[in-house]
């Protein structure tokens, strides 16, 4: 289903990005500026819809359902956000579901696009840039780099960290994980990459508050604790972390932090 098709009835879900309107992908824009409703999350897709509406001089046409998580508080429970979905689109109604950084990267899309297509609902997805590696472009942290790392797993807080091997060329990115950082530090630390294992952490990754934290495994949790950081934030636990020019000097000769980078 292409957007000039997108039809009554039907449901794309779109990928918003980290949350600013350059980084929305084209086809997710003519799916905005098509849509009847559009049934939006707080996170990426909130930011998205305001700029869009500046930068028009108004705001879109459809109408806005919000549907917006924060940590620990869920107005509207997921299954109720299906619901939502299957009622618009049986109105006859062109409904795109938009979703912070990109809908099958820990945005539930897959479970909203199951229940669609068991409910009869013509729907199909629009990508986005999710923040797993456009928060870390931002701060220059590439996530694999020749004789650095090879490889990158993408976890949330949540996840059993515990069960991932690898070492400190192996790039781990962590979203969701300001509220259990503390512990993933520390499972992380107890493995190969070790305690001095270099870490950053993004806040508010393209947005007006952006802020670069550095440290390493030891010590980031400290640091977190000490600086006030704050969700949304994405993690990074590698020697990568070490090409970030905001790491220029915050590790001694030993790797140990010698401070901590603010943009």
């Amino acid at each position: 289903m292409s957007i000039d098709r997108f039809a009554p009835g039907s449901v794309l879900l779109v990928g918003a990005g980290p949350g600013t309107l350059d980084l929305l992908t084209v086809r997710g824009l003519r799916a905005l500026e098509t849509a009847d409703v559009i049934v939006a999350d707080r996170l990426g897709a909130r930011t998205v819809l305001d700029e869009l509406a500046a930068e028009r001089g108004e705001p879109l046409d459809a109408e806005i359902i919000d549907v917006g998580k924060t940590p620990g508080h869920h107005p509207v429970p997921q299954q109720r956000i299906n619901e939502i979905l299957v009622e618009q689109a049986r109105a006859g109604r062109r409904v795109v579901r938009l979703k912070g950084g990109d809908p099958f990267v820990f945005g539930r899309g897959g479970e909203e696009l199951a229940h669609l297509r068991e409910a009869g609902i013509v729907a199909q997805v629009v990508p986005g840039v999710t923040s797993a590696n456009s928060v870390p472009a931002v701060a220059g942290i590439p996530l694999t780099h020749r004789s650095l790392a090879t490889t990158y797993t993408v976890v949330t807080g949540h996840d059993q960290l515990s069960d991932l091997g690898g070492g400190r060329d192996h790039t781990v990115v962590v979203l969701m994980g300001i509220g259990t950082l503390t512990h993933s530090a520390m499972v992380l630390a107890r493995g190969d990459r070790g305690g001095d294992c270099p870490v950053a952490i993004i806040e508010d990754g393209y947005g007006k508050n952006q802020r670069v934290t550095v440290g390493t495994l030891n010590t980031i949790a400290f640091q977190a604790a000490h600086r006030g950081v704050r969700s949304p934030a994405v993690v990074i636990v590698g020697d990568v972390v070490r090409l970030s020019p905001y790491a220029a000097g915050a590790f001694d000769q030993n790797h140990r932090p010698a401070l901590t980078r603010t943009p």
